[in-house]
C-alpha cells in the first residue's frame, strides 16, 4: 500500500472505508461530526500517525486512532490495518444494543392507541433515552 507523508483526513476517512464517499467524509468533517482533541476540524487537515479522532456517523460514535496513512480506498479487509478501533466497549454495546431492542411497532389494523398504551409508550421510550442520556454523560 503506497503510504504518503501528507494525507488529508477526508481522504483518509473514505480510504479506511469510514464514510462510502470522499463529499460524505468532507461533509461530515465541515459540520463538526470529526473532532481532534474535542476541537472540529477541516476537511484539509493534514492526518499524522498517531493522532486520535472522535468520527460522528447518524448515531454512531467511533474513536480512530490512525496507524498507518492510507492514500487510495482499499478493501475492508486491508483497511483495517491502516486505524484502530478504539470506541469505548460500553459505547459499542450500547450501539448495537439499540437494534437488538423491540421495535415500538404496531400491528396494522388494531386501530389508534389507547390512553393507556400511549402512556405504556411514553414510558418505555423515556426509559430508553434516559439510560442513553446517562452513558452519554460519563463521556
Amino acid at each position: 500500500m503506497a503510504e504518503k507523508e501528507k494525507l488529508r483526513i477526508d481522504k483518509y476517512l473514505w480510504a479506511i472505508r469510514a464514510f462510502k464517499t470522499r463529499t460524505l467524509a468532507s461533509d461530515a468533517c465541515k459540520s463538526g461530526r470529526v473532532k481532534l482533541g474535542g476541537n472540529n476540524i477541516k476537511p484539509s487537515h493534514e492526518v499524522k500517525i498517531g493522532e486520535i479522532y472522535q468520527v460522528s456517523k447518524g448515531i454512531e460514535r467511533k474513536v480512530i486512532k490512525v496507524t498507518g496513512l492510507l492514500e487510495n480506498r482499499v478493501d475492508a479487509k486491508t483497511a483495517v490495518y491502516f486505524y484502530e478501533d478504539i470506541t469505548p466497549v460500553e459505547q459499542t454495546m450500547a450501539f448495537k444494543s439499540m437494534f437488538q431492542a423491540p421495535l415500538l411497532k404496531r400491528d396494522r389494523g388494531t386501530g389508534r392507541p389507547t390512553k393507556k398504551d400511549r402512556r405504556e409508550i411514553d414510558d418505555l421510550k423515556d426509559d430508553f433515552f434516559t439510560t442513553e442520556d446517562k452513558t452519554e454523560d460519563k463521556e
